[in-house]
């Protein structure tokens, strides 16, 4: 297979006593000319994978409400790599579908440049990693963190043994600080212990403002049909300027660019919209039965739009993500069996594995664009493990929601609107 450009992971899940709606997304930038979805079925659950993307749904109750979603950095998944031999690190890069972690730092660093200087979106990437008082990196590994992943302000050195909670404020505080203040806590009280030796973290930043800005004073409120056959009152943007949509057998795609900077990126948020109102599952049955599915349905002409109606949204979501990656393939990295031996020098025979992955995820869509982060938190610990003329677009019932840099083809974030309401 062609060597990925990009890959992300995006999760979904509805409010307590709900509608529970959990879609795991791995989305990748492929120069592949073709790739196949396999569908494996298991009871109340899904898996949907091809070279594109990948969703694991499972449905626990009826009645739903707002999804919630969460993005995993591939560099974590990188930085990994990049301290495992093989199989392990065969089975990351594989899994990454990259021949190395350091093309995966370079060519991230290369997406992540922060657009700004040039008038364009703020992207950023940031690395962290904490290694405890009494180990130390290996020289090559470290190496790969300073130049490939640009972790060059650190490691800290902390004492994860007797000062644990100390660690979780400072690993909290850096969170918050690299997302410019949306994700104010990464780590519970916790998910760091005295048996935690090393700990890895990414933070991703979005913010881009519409091409063509919608005004707030033509925000008003509009009924939105639930899947559960109800409806809320919640405010839509709208406005009369014409706009990149495409009409599809059964769904409508939106393409709402983001204002270019000089550089050569174009930041996109893409709306599909099923026909029906309780069309979003049929929809995303489809996308994992074709090929290729968001490259193929792309709106690249700009049309007079009749009734334009775009819901106001904000939502986040943290869950654990090991359980998902090990039912997705990857389970060496969590075993304790030599896979992760390239990192540290230590005098002590005792095997490094990763005993969790903590993700947070945030998006908020408005008048002004789009603000949206992410962060991704690895622990590791030492021992045994345990077309036409005019078209309407009305989005006003469940849809799924894209952003893409367009000249790659690479998917920032991912996920499907079932209640707008802002939490």
């Amino acid at each position: 297979m062609a060597p990925t450009r990009l890959l992300r992971i995006a999760s979904l899940f509805s409010r307590k006593n709900t509608h529970y709606h959990f879609h795991t997304l791995l989305s990748t930038r492929t120069t592949a000319n073709n790739g196949l979805w396999r569908i494996h079925r298991q009871p109340n659950r899904r898996l949907l994978i091809t070279d594109k993307a990948c969703y694991l749904h499972h449905t626990r109750s009826q009645g739903q409400k707002s999804p919630i979603l969460a993005a995993v950095n591939p560099r974590v998944l990188g930085m990994i790599a990049a301290g495992s031999k093989d199989p392990t690190r065969d089975q990351l890069l594989d899994f990454l579908k990259f021949n190395s972690p350091e093309q995966l730092g370079s060519l991230a660093t290369l997406l992540f440049a922060d657009g700004r200087p040039l008038s364009g979106p703020r992207l950023s990437s940031a690395n962290g990693i904490w290694i405890d008082q009494s180990l130390r990196f290996k020289p090559d590994f470290k190496e790969v963190m300073e130049n490939a992943y640009k972790a060059d302000s650190y490691p800290y050195h902390v004492d994860f043994q007797t000062k644990a909670i100390e660690v979780t404020k400072e690993v909290n505080t850096w969170a918050e600080k690299q997302t410019n203040g949306l994700i104010k806590e990464i780590l519970r009280f916790g998910s760091i212990n005295a048996l935690t030796r090393l700990t890895f973290a990414n933070a991703l930043y979005f913010k881009g403002a519409w091409n063509k800005k919608f005004y707030a004073s033509k925000t008003k409120d509009h009924e939105f049909f639930l899947l559960n056959g109800g409806s809320i009152e919640v405010p839509f943007m709208t406005n009369t300027q014409k706009q990149y949509v495409r009409a599809l057998d059964g769904f409508k795609v939106l393409r709402l660019p983001y204002k270019q900077g000089k550089d050569k990126r174009k930041f996109s948020m893409y709306f599909f919209l099923p026909d029906a109102k309780d069309g979003l599952p049929s929809l995303l049955e489809k996308m994992g039965s074709e090929s290729k599915f968001i490259e193929r349905h792309l709106p690249y002409q700009e049309i007079k739009v009749g009734d334009f109606l775009i819901p106001k949204f904000k939502i986040n979501f943290d869950f654990e993500a090991s359980g998902v990656l090990k039912r997705l393939g990857l389970v060496l990295p969590f075993s304790c069996e030599d896979g992760l031996t390239e990192m540290v020098e230590s005098n002590v025979r005792e095997n490094l594995y990763v005993s969790s992955i903590f993700q947070k995820w945030f998006i908020e869509v408005n008048e002004e664009g789009t603000e949206a982060a992410a962060i991704s938190v690895c622990t590791f610990v030492g021992g045994s493990p345990w077309i036409a003329d005019e078209l309407d677009f009305v989005a006003d019932h469940p849809f799924l929601f894209v952003i893409r840099e367009d000249t790659t083809g690479a998917v920032l974030f991912v996920g499907q609107v079932l209640d707008p309401v802002v939490d």
